[in-house]
C-alpha cells in the first residue's frame, strides 16, 4: 500500500483543492496538500532505502488499461532504483515547494487553483517516473505538459504569462510528435511496449533496418533518435530549448519545482530508463552527447548578459541539463542521474531564492535595480550563496562532485565526439562561475538601486519560505558527498543493479584533468570580481566595444527571431489568408453562411402566408386539392403511371 499511497496522495490533494477549494477555503486546502506531500516525501524515502539501498525492486499491476488485438498496456508500478532516485527528487521538491508557496502566494486570490495545479503535476510526474511501459510513460509525459501549461499561465490576465504559456506547450509539442513516433516505432518493432519486453529483443535488432520517409534506416538508430526528440523539448535541449527562458513568467514556485528539479528533468529520466536500447544505437548516443555539450555551452554564453534574475536561472538550467545529456551520451548514465539528483537541490534553492528577492522587490527581476542587498537579507543571501557555490562546483559541494565527475567522464570517451562533449563543458564551467557571481554581485554587493521607496520594504522571507529554501541549501551543501558513494562510487554497480546500463569501469582521472574544472570555475569567479567588483564600470566599456556580440548573447543567440521569421510570421500569414479570403470570402460569401443567409431570405417571404386567418388557410387547402385532382387526371388517376 505504501507504493499506492505515494502516487495518489499527490491526487487526492489535487482533487481535494480543485473540487472543494471554494468551499473550504485557500488555508485548507493548503493545509491539507502540503501535509499528503510531506507524507509522500516520506515514504518516498523510505522506498529509497527499501528499493535502493536493500535491493527489493517493485513491480505492482493495478489494471488493465488499453487492449486493441496485438497490443496491450497495463497502469502498473515500477519501482527499481531509477524510480527510487526520482520519487525522492521529485517528492522532496514538491513538499518543500508547496510550504513555500504559501508564503509566496499568500496575497493572490487563487491559492486553491494554484496549489491544485501544484499536486495535478507532481501526480503526472509521479505517475511519468514510475510506468512500465512507454504508454504509461506517454501519459505522465503529456500530463505534465499541461500542468506546466497551466501553471506558467497561471496568470492568465497577464499577457506575458499566457503568451509564455502557449510557447512551451507548442515547443513540446514539436518534440512529443518526434516522442509518439518512437514510441510508434518501438511496438511495430517489438510488438509490446513494456519495459522488460522491449530490453530483452533489443539485441535482436541491431543491424536491422525499417523503411521511414522513404529510406532504410537503422531501426535502433531511428527510435532511440525520435524518443530524444521528445526528450529535446521537454527538457529544452539546443533547438527546442526556446520556451524555457519565457516561463520564467509564471511563479517562482513553478520554477523551482517544474524549471529546476522534475519536468525538465523527465528527459534524463526517460534516456536513462532506456539506456538498453540507446547503448545499442551508437549514432543516437553521440547525438544526445553533441545536444547535451552544445546546450550546456550555448545556454551559458546566453546566462553571461542577462539582467532578469530569473532568465539567468532559467538558462543556468538549461545548461546543466545538458550536463547530464552529455553524460549520457558518452555512456556514464548513472553520472547523469547524479548530477540530476544535487541539481534538483541547487537548483531549486536558487529559484526560491530568486523568488524571495523579488517578492521582497516587489515583483522587479532586473539585477540593475537591486544591489546591496546582503545586508538588507541576510538569510536569502547566506542560502543563495550556498546554492551558487553548488552551482559553480565550489569543491566538496554536490555540484563539485556531480559536475567535475562528468567532465572527467567525458574526457575518457577518446571519440572526436568525446573530445568536443569535454571541451565544451569545461568551456561551459567556466562561463557558469562568470554568471553566477555575476548574479551575486549584482544582487547583493555595492549600494542599493532600487529607491529609497523599496528600501524600505526590503526584508527576508517568512518562516514558509524560508525554511524550504534551507533545507534545499543542505542539499546543495551535502548532498554530492552523502551519496557519492552509492550513484558514481565503490557501491555503485550493487545501488543502481539492472535499473540502467552501467560502464565496465570508472577511471582513474590524472590530477589535472580533476584539476581543470576547478581551475575553470576560480578563473571565472576572478573574472566576475574584476568586472563586478573591483572594476564595476569595465563590463559598460566592453558592451560600448562590442555591441553586437552582446546582443547575440543577449537574444541567446537569435533563435526567436530565426523561429518568428522561419516559422511564425509565415504560419500567421497562412492564417491571415485563410480567414480572409477562405473564411469571409468563400465560406461565408457562398458557403454555409451565404446559404444560411438565403435560407433566412426566403423563409422570411414565406413566413409572410402564415396571416393567422382561417379563410386564407382554408383557400390554400382549396387550391392543394384542386392541383391533386389535375394530376389524376392528366396521369389517369394513379400515382404511379
Amino acid at each position: 500500500m505504501m507504493y499506492h499511497a505515494i502516487l495518489f496522495l499527490p491526487l487526492i490533494g489535487a482533487l481535494f483543492a480543485g473540487l472543494f477549494g471554494r468551499v473550504v477555503g485557500a488555508r485548507a486546502c493548503e493545509v491539507v496538500t502540503i501535509s499528503l506531500m510531506f507524507v509522500t516525501a516520506f515514504l518516498s524515502w523510505i522506498a529509497f532505502y527499501q528499493v535502493a539501498i536493500e535491493g527489493n525492486d517493485v513491480r505492482i499491476t493495478l489494471l488493465g488499461w488499453m487492449q486493441s488485438g496485438d497490443f496491450k498496456t497495463y497502469w502498473s508500478i515500477r519501482v527499481d532504483t531509477l524510480t527510487a532516485v526520482m520519487l525522492v527528487v521529485v517528492n522532496t521538491v514538491s513538499s518543500v515547494v508547496h510550504l513555500y508557496s504559501v508564503g509566496y502566494m499568500d496575497e493572490d486570490p487563487h491559492k486553491e487553483r494554484f496549489f491544485a495545479y501544484l499536486s495535478m503535476f507532481t501526480f503526472a510526474m509521479l505517475a511519468l517516473v514510475t510506468s512500465d511501459d512507454l504508454v504509461q510513460l506517454f501519459f505522465g509525459w503529456e500530463g505534465v505538459g499541461l500542468a506546466s501549461y497551466l501553471l506558467i499561465g497561471f496568470w492568465y490576465r497577464k499577457p506575458g504569462p499566457n503568451a509564455a504559456a502557449i510557447k512551451a506547450f507548442i515547443v513540446n509539442r514539436i518534440g512529443d510528435w518526434g516522442f509518439a513516433l518512437g514510441i510508434f516505432a518501438v511496438f511495430i518493432t517489438f510488438g509490446a511496449v513494456q519495459y522488460d519486453t522491449i530490453f530483452a529483443a533489443a539485441p535482436d535488432q541491431v543491424g536491422k533496418t525499417m523503411t521511414f520517409l522513404s529510406w532504410e534506416v537503422p531501426v535502433l538508430e531511428l527510435i532511440c533518435f525520435l524518443l530524444f526528440m521528445g526528450a529535446m523539448g521537454k527538457s529544452a535541449q539546443f533547438l527546442l530549448h526556446t520556451w524555457l527562458p519565457d516561463a520564467m513568467e509564471g511563479p517562482t514556485p513553478v520554477s523551482a519545482l517544474i524549471h529546476a528539479a522534475t519536468m525538465v528533468t523527465a528527459g534524463v529520466f526517460m534516456v536513462a530508463r532506456m539506456s538498453p536500447l540507446f547503448e545499442l544505437a551508437p549514432y543516437a548516443l553521440a547525438f544526445v552527447a553533441i545536444i547535451g555539450a552544445t546546450s550546456a555551452f550555448f545556454a551559458a554564453t546566453a546566462a553571461v548578459v542577462q539582467t532578469d534574475i530569473k532568465r539567468v536561472i532559467a538558462y543556468s538550467t538549461c545548461s546543466q541539463l545538458g550536463y547530464m545529456f552529455a553524460a549520457e551520451g558518452v555512456g556514464a548514465f548513472d553520472a547523469g542521474m547524479f548530477h540530476l539528483f544535487t541539481h534538483g537541490c541547487f537548483k531549486a534553492c536558487l529559484f526560491l531564492c530568486a523568488g524571495a528577492v523579488t517578492h521582497a522587490m516587489a515583483d522587479n527581476r532586473d539585477m540593475r535595480r537591486m544591489g546591496g542587498l546582503r545586508k538588507m537579507m541576510p538569510f536569502t543571501f547566506a542560502m543563495m550563496l550556498f546554492g551558487s557555490l553548488a552551482l559553480t562546483a565550489f569543491p566538496l559541494t554536490a555540484g563539485f562532485v556531480s559536475k567535475d565527475f562528468i567532465i572527467e567522464t567525458t574526457w575518457f570517451d577518446h571519440t572526436l565526439v568525446g573530445q568536443y562533449t569535454y571541451w565544451m563543458t569545461l568551456i561551459a564551467a567556466f562561463l557558469t562561475a562568470l554568471y553566477t557571481w555575476r548574479l551575486m554581485f549584482f544582487t547583493f554587493e555595492g549600494n542599493f538601486r532600487g529607491g529609497k521607496a523599496m528600501a524600505a520594504h526590503v526584508h527576508d522571507p517568512p518562516w514558509t519560505m524560508a525554511v524550504p529554501m534551507a533545507i534545499l541549501a543542505a542539499g546543495a551543501l551535502f548532498a554530492g558527498l552523502a551519496f557519492r558513494h552509492l550513484f558514481i562510487g565503490p557501491d555503485h554497480v550493487a545501488f543502481w543493479r539492472d535499473s540502467i546500463v552501467l560502464q565496465d569501469a570508472h577511471h582513474v582521472a590524472p590530477f589535472w584533468l580533476t584539476l581543470s574544472p576547478t581551475i575553470a570555475m576560480t578563473l571565472g569567479f576572478l573574472i566576475a570580481w574584476y568586472f563586478y567588483m573591483w572594476r564595476p564600470l569595465y563590463p559598460f566599456g566592453l558592451l560600448k566595444r562590442f555591441p553586437a556580440i552582446n546582443k547575440f548573447f543577449l537574444h541567446a543567440w537569435y533563435f526567436d527571431a530565426l523561429y518568428d521569421r522561419i516559422f511564425v510570421r509565415p504560419s500567421k500569414w497562412i492564417g491571415n489568408f485563410l480567414w480572409r479570403y477562405g473564411d469571409g470570402a468563400v465560406i461565408d460569401g457562398i458557403g454555409p453562411n451565404g446559404v444560411a443567409a438565403r435560407v433566412l431570405d426566403i423563409t422570411n417571404r414565406v413566413v409572410k402566408l402564415q396571416t393567422g386567418y382561417i379563410y386564407h388557410y382554408a383557400f390554400i387547402m382549396l387550391i392543394g386539392v384542386a392541383l391533386l385532382i389535375t394530376y389524376f387526371i392528366v396521369t389517369g388517376g394513379a400515382l404511379n403511371p
